[in-house]
This record gives structure tokens, sequence and C-alpha cells, in this order.
């Protein structure tokens, strides 16, 4: 065994590089001499989606917040996105959103959707992360476990192996280490090792599952629009993000949940999209040109990790991102909770020592993570065959969010307040304001001064010879 020691300077070393990783190092970039991440993954100048990033082919939806957070980490990114081909619009007045079969009002609510797709936006936010100069990638290395103190309070290392061959296992000295590995994370096993409790897990089953495809369209379906969604609700427990993406393409991930999967075989999808009832959906997908194959991947449970209420954790060890909490994944909210932990980290940095743990847990759970965990595990309890307590406070939040959508189909400025809620601009305590529930009220009874006409979900008429288009890679 060799160690890499860190000369006198101080060393961060992050394990994962992925986006949480990747903003987690950019924040300690600023407190530490040097900052290493370590991932099994090939990681500079990638730029398709890696093996480590399963669902890096997927969408993945980056809500306005997240978006204000990488903006404060890397000023001048959005901008830079932008130029290299990703398009752009608002959450509320750009994204045509179908909830409950019927579609939203649209309108402007300062809310910026960055259309990258995830590969594009980790290849920027990792050339910028690099650019710092003291943070440096340790790739194809397996991360084998960490090194602790003879009392075994506080972290000083993680031990790690050359996949490629070398000279066996090696340890990295650290003064902070930081686990971004992600849902699999190993962070509870070692903290057994040494002799902590275990780490309480909540976990509830929602039985996702989604494919996605990518094609080069024919006709326009968005009419100036971003992107049009299609939420799955316990009437129909299927649904749909279809989005203009870089590289000229549209990006299409559609869902299904409690085990109601779709096919990866293309005719089989085609009639899984066609029974979700929203025509230019279907209309552009049977006719444009696919890019590869369907593409599957599944989500049985959503996971959080209680770290916030352990009695005792060792010193210089955080833990960030999807290896705290990973929420289903269609509320779009995981990597805005990993900018948003990596902006707590540099809330716990301030005074140049290292961050006291539990202090840090404590505030990520309140001022992150607790507020779209609850309003998002409301939505999955919504659904009859999801296992959960239902009382009956939860019941009167769900009745009255279904206000709210309906009321959204009526009234723009409603579907403005909620995208804002939903993009976690605003918390969802906004909703109950007086202002906001009148114009939900009125809108619901028909009395709302934006009301328009309800446009609904309908029957679609198979298309002839749906799914017997060649994929193309010109």
């Amino acid at each position: 065994m060799t160690t890499m020691g860190n000369d006198a300077n101080t060393r961060a070393v992050v394990l994962g590089g992925s986006l949480g990783g990747l903003f987690a190092a950019r924040v300690l970039a600023d407190a530490y001499d040097e900052v290493v991440v370590v991932d099994r993954d090939h990681l500079v100048d990638v730029k398709d989606a890696r093996r480590g990033c399963p669902q890096g082919r997927h969408i993945s939806g980056l809500l306005t917040r997240g978006q204000r957070a990488i903006e404060s980490m890397y000023p001048g990114i959005t901008e830079e996105l932008f130029a290299d081909g990703v398009p752009k619009g608002d959450l509320a007045g750009t994204v045509r959103w179908y909830v409950r079969g019927k579609r939203l009002k649209q309108q402007a609510a300062d809310m910026l959707c960055v259309g990258a797709s995830r590969p594009m936006l980790e290849y920027h936010v990792r050339r910028r992360t690099q650019a710092l100069g003291n943070v440096s990638f340790l790739e194809r290395h397996d991360i084998l476990g960490l090194e602790a103190t003879p009392d075994r309070r506080k972290i000083v290392g993680v031990r790690v192996q050359n996949l490629d061959g070398g000279t066996g296992v090696e340890v990295v000295e650290a003064d902070l280490v930081v686990d971004a590995s992600g849902r699999g994370s190993r962070t509870p096993i070692w903290l057994e090792d040494l002799g902590y409790p275990r780490v309480k897990e909540d976990r509830k089953k929602i039985g996702l599952g989604y494919v996605t495809q990518h094609y080069k369209l024919n006709n326009d379906p968005y009419k100036g629009d971003l992107s049009i969604n299609g939420v799955a609700y316990p009437a129909s427990p299927r649904g749909i993000l279809f989005a203009k993406t870089d590289g000229d393409r549209a990006e299409m991930t559609t869902y299904g949940i409690l085990g109601d999967h779709p096919p990866t075989d293309q005719e089989g999808l085609f009639e899984f999209i066609r029974s979700l009832g929203i025509p230019e959906i279907y209309d552009a997908i049977v006719k444009a040109d696919p890019l590869e194959d369907p593409v599957r991947f599944s989500f049985p449970t959503t996971l959080r990790r209680r770290y916030e209420d352990m009695d005792r954790f060792p010193d210089g060890l955080l833990v960030v991102g999807d290896a705290v909490t990973t929420f289903n994944p269609v509320y779009a909210g995981g990597m805005t909770v990993a900018a948003l932990s990596a902006l707590t980290i540099r809330e716990h940095l301030h005074s140049g020592a290292t961050p006291q743990p539990l202090d840090y847990f404590r505030d990520l759970a309140r001022n992150v993570i607790d507020p779209p965990w609850q309003m998002t595990h409301n939505v999955d309890l919504g659904f009859p065959g999801v296992e959960g307590e239902r009382p009956l406070s939860l019941k009167l939040e769900q009745a009255f969010m279904a206000l709210v959508q309906t009321a959204a189909s009526r009234d723009s400025r409603v579907t403005a307040g909620y995208m804002r809620v939903a993009g976690q601009v605003e918390h969802p305590k906004t909703l109950m304001k007086p202002k906001f529930l009148l114009r939900v009220l009125l809108a619901v009874v028909g009395l709302s001064k934006t009301a328009g006409p309800l446009i609904t979900t309908r029957e679609i008429a198979k298309a002839p010879g749906a799914g017997k288009r060649k994929v193309t890679t010109s």
C-alpha cells in the first residue's frame, strides 16, 4: 500500500466525478490548496454519456433554482451553453404542460429553462471546474474505503486502486472527503465498519420505468415552445417529456409507474406514446427519424438517508447530492439538489475551518431537501398503489394541489405561481397566500379573468406504418 501525501498543503478529495462531485469540487477549490476528484470513468474531455452515469442517456431536467445555483458557481456558463447550441425557454411560458389530462395556460414567469442534454451540461461544468487550476482528476480509480485516525473520530483519506493496473492499493490523504458517489454510496457501510450506527433510510417503492429516444424531426410540434410535457396522475400513471435539446435534436423520455413501463420495441413504444393522448407529440414522433434505438432505465424506489438525525459522525467527511437523497427523477430535482448541496458546503467553509458534518447535514435537510422531498412525497402517494401512510393532512394537501392544477388549466397566472414552486424558486407555502388562493378559487368556479377553453388529451388514431422507421445516424 502506498500513500499519496499532500506535503502540508490542504487537500479535499471528492468521491465521484458526476455533477454533484464537480459542484463540490468547485466550492472546495476556494478553500483548499488542492482538490482531487476520484472516479472509475474517464472524465476529462468526455462529451458523451458515461457508463458511470446511466441516466445521462435520458432527459435530466434542470430546475430554475438549480440553473441559478450553477450560474452563481460558474459565472457565464449559461451563455456558454446557449452559444454551444443549447435551446432555452421559460418553465411556465414556453413549456407546454398537460396535467391531469388538461393543458395548462402558459405565461412567462422569469423561470429560465436550459434545454441541455445531461452529457452537454456535464461537459461544460467539468471544463469550467478543471480550469480552476487546483482541481485534478484521478480517473479510472476504484474507491475502496475510508482511512480514519486510530480513534476513528476523523477521516484522513481514502483508499483507491487503479483499474488499469499499477501499484496496488493507494491512500490519498485528505483534510476533507466529500462523498458524491450517488445512490450507490458506500458511506453507510463504511460508517458501520468504523463503529458508527447505520444511518436511517426512508425508501418508497414507486416502480418507475422510462424509455428515451432522440429524433431528428420532420415537422414542428413546438410552435415556439421548448418542450411538451404530459404528467402522470392516478387516473393515467403514464407521462412523457418531449423537448428540444442540443445538436438540433428532440429528446423524448416517456415513463410509467408501478410497473406500467414503456416497451423498447419501436412499434410498442409508439403505441405507448399514442395512449397518452397528446396528438402533437405522437404526430411528430411517428414522422421523425430516430437517431438511436430506445433505451430503458428503471428506478424502483426513492431514497433518503437521514444523516441529519445521527448522534455521532466523523469529522472530515461530508455527503452530497444523490448519495444523501434520490428523488423520483420525474420531478427533475436531482441536479438542483446537487448544486444546492455544494452551496451549503460553501456556507460552512466561511471560517476556513473544516465544516462540522452534523451542522452541514442539518442545514442541508432543512433548507434544501425538506421542501421538495415533502412535495414530491405527497405527489407519489397520490397513486393508490404506492405504499405509505395517508393521514387526513396529506389528503387535504393532495386535494388542494388538484385544485391548483385545475385552476392552472384556466388561469395563466396560477400556472406561473405553481411553476415557481415546482422550479424550487418559491417555497410551497407561497401557494397558500391569500391572493393566490383567491385566483385558484375563481379559476376553479370559472370566474377567472384569464380563463380560456380547456384543451384536453384525447384518443389518437394510430398512424399508418408507425414503428417502421429505421434508425438514422445522419
